[in-house]
């Protein structure tokens, strides 16, 4: 059984900390300053002009923060499943734009994002909590609708492969990379979380479904074992 939503907005609260280095990004995660960098790099390329950014799973608003080192004085909207997540990012982005701040608590799945609110939707490590293959499509689809035209919309994840072989390469790899950030027990402990708590997408379904949500352009920004950064801009 995978951890229900109150189990993981309980443990996202007690969690805070770990999501409030903007120099690391979420360090359990390969590649997460590059990530965050490339990330916010291609949101500005894309669209210089936004005047709105939604941060879907925003944590400590490290995303936020990023993207307004390039586009600065956004408004922004921030949804999170963790009221003190949120407070510290309210805080943080707060600090750094002279736009309006907004918080949202609650679940994607349910949170109503409107039409044509937003100029940047960004989603980073927080779409692999989503369930059913229905779940995923509906998501996209809300963030599809939720841009205006010419919007864009930025992902970072974990992911899984479509081939058995790969993947246990890639797990591997990564449980190389978390031995050496702290130690073996440090590897396991996030082993037990990920199972727990989460059921990633192959990045080619993750892209397809972008494409069957309106997205023509789309594009990966990086992949490094079993994380990718992609996005696609609604035209």
């Amino acid at each position: 059984m995978k951890s229900s939503v109150d189990e993981i907005r309980e443990r996202f609260d007690a969690d805070v900390e770990r999501f409030s280095d903007l120099s690391t990004g979420q360090s359990a995660t390969v590649d997460a300053s590059l990530a965050m960098a490339l990330v916010a790099e291609a949101a500005a390329a894309t669209t210089p002009h936004a005047r709105h950014v939604l941060d879907v799973g925003c944590g400590a608003g490290n995303y936020t923060l990023k993207l307004l080192e390039h586009v600065p004085n956004l408004d922004a909207t921030l949804i999170d499943l963790s009221r003190p997540m949120l407070d510290r990012a309210v805080e943080r982005v707060g600090r750094a734009t002279t736009g309006t701040v907004t918080a949202r608590q609650g679940d994607i799945r349910e949170v109503d994002l409107g039409h044509r609110q937003f100029d940047i939707v960004l989603a980073a490590a927080v779409l692999h909590h989503l369930r059913t293959d229905a779940e995923w499509h509906a998501v996209f689809a809300a963030f599809h609708r939720a841009l205006r035209p010419g919007g864009a919309l930025w992902v970072f994840d974990l992911v899984e492969s479509t081939i058995p072989a790969v993947q246990q390469v890639m797990w591997r790899r990564y449980g190389e990379y978390l031995t050496s950030l702290r130690d073996a027990a440090y590897r396991d402990h996030v082993f037990a979380y990920i199972e727990r708590e989460d059921t990633p997408r192959p990045l080619g379904f993750q892209l397809d479904v972008m494409r069957r949500a309106g997205f023509v352009q789309v594009d990966v920004l990086h992949k490094n074992s079993c994380f990718a950064a992609f996005g696609g801009v609604k035209t």
